[in-house]
């Protein structure tokens, strides 16, 4: 008996086409599988890996950038912290804090001089 009698078995010949078919389909699957799965590997992980990083990072940077986490995190950490870059680069953050000041003394300057010729022009 017909387990199901509204679909007719097909010929040999038929049965070969509709394997062949589906061999076929199974081939085109598995090519576009590889495909997306080679571009996902070469193109897309690496990025995914390195926003990954760059926002652990990111993290990491906000939470030094703030002074007051350390009455959170921990004084000690801080202290640590602090310490070690001020044994290590002393002489650079001096210099660096000394250029900030050059260049914000000519940013002022530069403002002083824009406001002056201003007034000059007005009256």
């Amino acid at each position: 008996m017909n387990e199901y009698p509204l679909y007719p078995e097909l010929p040999d010949a038929g049965k070969e086409e509709a394997q062949a078919l589906i061999d076929g389909f199974k081939k085109k699957l598995v090519d576009a599988a590889q495909e997306a799965i080679g571009i996902l590997y070469t193109d897309v992980v690496v990025h995914i890996e390195s926003d990954s990083w760059m926002n652990y990072r990111n993290e990491m940077m906000e939470g030094f950038k703030d002074y007051n986490n350390r009455k959170v995190q921990g004084e000690f950490d801080f202290k640590a912290i602090r310490k070690q870059i001020y044994k290590d680069f002393r002489a650079d953050i001096i210099n660096d804090l000394n250029q900030d000041m050059v260049d914000e003394i000519q940013a002022l300057k530069t403002q002083l001089e824009i406001e002056r010729n201003f007034n000059r022009e007005r009256y």
